[in-house]
């Protein structure tokens, strides 16, 4: 059943050309649905928490967006999933955004024990950690190092040679700080370093890895059993890797884009 009008920050997936089940967005414009809203059904979705985003749009084949969900607003019984009649698309959002963005939102309303806590270390050779179900860790400082061990949890490693890791199945791991480095251990995980000299490691089933332009991606191809068939590194420049794009390994070990 439909909620009464009202106005919700949330955030949405999009495929990499900003369309949504074949309908085109755009930053900075408004949509209005006419009809029923229902989630899962007719209306523009988006999900309250950050890190649910995951559970429709890959981390490292879509772009996300911060949005105003409006209107009429009707709610899933899963997750933080919302169907609104208005939509408005406020700004793109990447990977620490996003991972940012989870913890204030758990933050603000976690109690002392809760299935979704975060964990954040902002000072000088901090380490957080979570591992709980879609956890969030943050370490913003010098020498931070950030677990999150969940399902579809995030880790951000911001500071001057962090380390970020994501163990669980889709989980992010980004690492934005000179040498830093990023692991996405889980199944389809993805690990971002876009620090200066950075790392960032995918060795989990089908995992992904972007670095930027001084980095270096190092990733592995399993079978459906777990086995290790592939395992190849590479610098940014170097065997067709570009600077700001995903790549997975396919079969014969050859770095793929991910679309």
């Amino acid at each position: 059943m439909a909620d009464k009008p009202q106005s919700i920050k949330a955030y949405k997936g999009f495929n990499p050309d900003m369309t949504c089940r074949g309908y085109q967005f755009e930053v900075g414009k408004t949509y209005t649905h006419d009809g029923v809203v229902a989630a899962c059904k007719s209306g523009f979705h988006s999900c309250e928490y950050p890190l649910d985003v995951f559970n429709y749009y890959t981390p490292a084949s879509s772009v996300f967006a911060e949005v105003d969900a409006a209107g009429t607003i009707a709610r899933h019984n899963q997750d933080s999933k919302i169907a609104s009649s208005v939509l408005t698309i406020k700004a793109s959002i990447d990977l620490p955004g996003i991972i940012k963005a989870a913890i204030e939102y758990t933050f603000s309303r976690c109690k002392p024990v809760d299935p979704k806590s975060p964990a954040s270390a902002t000072g000088d050779q901090g380490a957080a950690s979570a591992t709980g179900y879609q956890g969030a860790a943050s370490a913003t400082a010098y020498q931070g190092a950030a677990s999150a061990t969940g399902d579809h949890g995030a880790a951000s490693a911001t500071g001057y040679q962090g380390a970020a890791s994501a163990t669980g199945t889709r989980g992010a791991a980004s690492a934005t700080g000179t040498r830093g480095a990023a692991s996405a251990t889980g199944t389809r995980g993805a690990a971002s370093a876009t620090g200066e000299h950075s790392v960032a490691i995918g060795c989990g089933y089908e995992a992904s890895a972007m670095a930027a332009a001084t980095g270096a991606i190092v990733l592995v191809h399993r079978n459906d059993d777990g086995e290790i068939i592939h395992i190849r590194a590479s610098k940014v420049g170097e065997n067709g890797i570009k600077a700001g794009v995903f790549y997975t390994l396919n079969e014969a070990g050859e770095f793929v884009e991910v679309k």
